[in-house]
Parts: C-alpha cells; sequence; structure tokens
C-alpha cells in the first residue's frame, strides 16, 4: 500500500570489528560514500542522515557509549523501495558479507517506522524505536522487515509490504 502522506523510515546500528582507519576496514570505508549515492539515486530513496558536508552517518560523533558503533538513518518512499536497495542493488554484497567488518549483535539491529512524508527523524528518535522494538517485538510503532507494518497499523504478509 503505497501513500503520500507517510514514508518509511529505517534506523540499524553495526558494532565495527575494527576502527575504520584500520587495514581491514579498507573495502568497507571505500565503498561508503559510492553505495551511499547509488542509494540516494535509487528510486524510492527520500533522505539520509549525514555530516554537514555529505560524507556517511559512520562518520558522526558517536551515538552510543561503546564508540565502535556506527548508524545509519534513512528514509524511503514505500517498504518495497527500501528492500529493493538493501537485497537487489550493490548494497547487497555489504549485508552478505557484513560478519568481515562487523560483529555479531545479538538484539535487534534494524527498525523501520512510518513517519509523516514532511518529517526527517533525529538519531535519538531513532535509538528510541530501536529500543522499542528490542523490549516489544515488532508493534506498528517500531517493525521490521520481517514483520512489517503499512501506515495504518496493520501487520502485512507477504509481497504487501509496500
Amino acid at each position: 500500500m503505497e501513500t503520500d502522506t507517510y514514508y518509511i523510515a529505517e534506523f540499524n546500528i553495526a558494532r565495527l570489528k575494527a576502527p575504520l582507519d584500520s587495514p581491514g576496514m579498507k573495502e568497507f570505508v571505500d565503498f561508503l560514500d559510492p553505495v551511499n549515492r547509488f542509494g540516494e539515486e535509487s528510486p524510492g530513496f527520500i533522505w539520509r542522515l549525514a555530516t554537514p558536508d555529505g560524507q556517511s552517518s559512520t562518520y558522526l560523533p558517536p551515538a552510543y557509549d561503546d564508540n565502535m558503533i556506527v548508524t545509519n538513518l534513512t528514509v524511503w518512499k514505500d517498504i518495497d523501495s527500501l528492500k529493493n536497495f538493501v537485497y537487489h542493488t550493490v548494497h547487497s554484497h555489504f549485508l552478505r558479507n557484513r560478519k568481515q567488518w562487523f560483529e555479531q549483535i545479538i538484539d535487534q539491529r534494524l527498525v523501520l517506522w512510518w513517519v509523516d512524508k514532511d518529517h526527517r527523524p533525529k538519531l535519538e528518535e531513532a535509538k528510541q524505536k530501536l529500543l522499542h522494538l528490542q523490549k516489544h517485538g515488532p508493534t506498528s510503532n517500531a517493525f521490521t522487515l520481517q514483520v512489517p507494518f503499512d501506515s495504518h497499523g496493520k501487520q502485512l504478509r507477504g509481497e504487501e509490504s509496500s
């Protein structure tokens, strides 16, 4: 279900295996800008949190007490646009190979929620949504790609994710 009133916000965290300037992180770091640029040019992309000069949010001051945790916060037109970028573009290479650069996080590391189309979420709002998901599981307030909800709060099944 597409909507002209709401967009989907996405927030995810990852814990780096090593500092960004270490040799083991080179491939990941080298592709941050190109993958972000590709995302910005992808159908359905609306906005992403970035540094004032447009660099990845990975370079923002730490959002958590653990300074090895990096964040990504984006807004998309709908869930299908987000899923297409995540699973069917160059981004999927980095998703498949994430164990090379990131430690495993036991709890939920990605959360989705609907926002008014004119709203751009702040990092603190995103952290609260992830915490809500970790405490309560998927709800219409904070959910996952695997258990999505539409903008009216109805849980979606199968292919009806947008």
